[in-house]
């Protein structure tokens, strides 16, 4: 991951970013509430599987349940702090989705997920990813997950609650967010 400043002359608006996004497709490019650009590199290919086996889950929960949408890392979010995030999985409650127009469910939609999930990759500073769901959190995030595969720890951000740590745990219930949602971790500590 780089952070860039781009200091006091330049300002990275939401259109500028966007252009951004749209002339490098190939990275994948955060903005920070301060107006840093992040670029964040490739995640290995474990972190991949392991990050596609995760969204999977939550993708099926959602195709059986029909509740909301969910999405992957290429999905970005502008949280109500003005920062463009993009987490490894999200998922938006129906109606709160619904209630955006076409054009802004094309664009980086104007709203904090309700549901995050961040993998830690070996290249990811563990401190960053914390303030990152800490931010999800802080901007209305309902439960968000911190995954540490090499140390076994996932992390756990709830509105209101002081974060939880589970160590190497089989299974996480997303209820009450996710409804009757258990996600298998087996394969990421294997």
């Amino acid at each position: 991951m780089i952070a860039l400043n781009l200091g006091p002359t330049v300002q990275l608006t939401d259109q500028v970013f966007a252009q951004l996004c749209q002339q490098n497709p190939d990275l994948r490019l955060e903005r920070t509430v301060q107006g840093e650009l992040i670029a964040m590199s490739p995640a290995g290919s474990a972190t991949g599987a392991r990050n596609a086996d995760l969204l999977g889950q939550l993708w099926q929960w959602n195709q059986q349940t029909r509740l909301g949408v969910a999405f992957d890392s290429s999905a970005g979010f502008t949280l109500p702090n003005g920062a463009i995030r993009s987490p490894d999985a999200a998922w938006i409650e129906r109606s709160r989705w619904e209630r955006l127009s076409p054009e802004q469910q094309r664009q980086f939609a104007p709203l904090c997920p309700d549901f995050v999930l961040e993998l830690k990759s070996p290249s990811d500073e563990l401190s960053t990813l914390q303030a990152k769901l800490e931010e999800y959190r802080d901007n209305g995030a309902q439960l968000g997950w911190l995954i540490d595969p090499d140390a076994g720890r996932v992390y756990c951000y709830r509105p209101g609650q002081p974060m939880e740590l589970w160590e190497r745990p089989d299974t996480l219930s997303g209820d009450p967010i996710l409804p009757n949602l258990v996600m298998d971790f087996t394969a990421i500590w294997g």
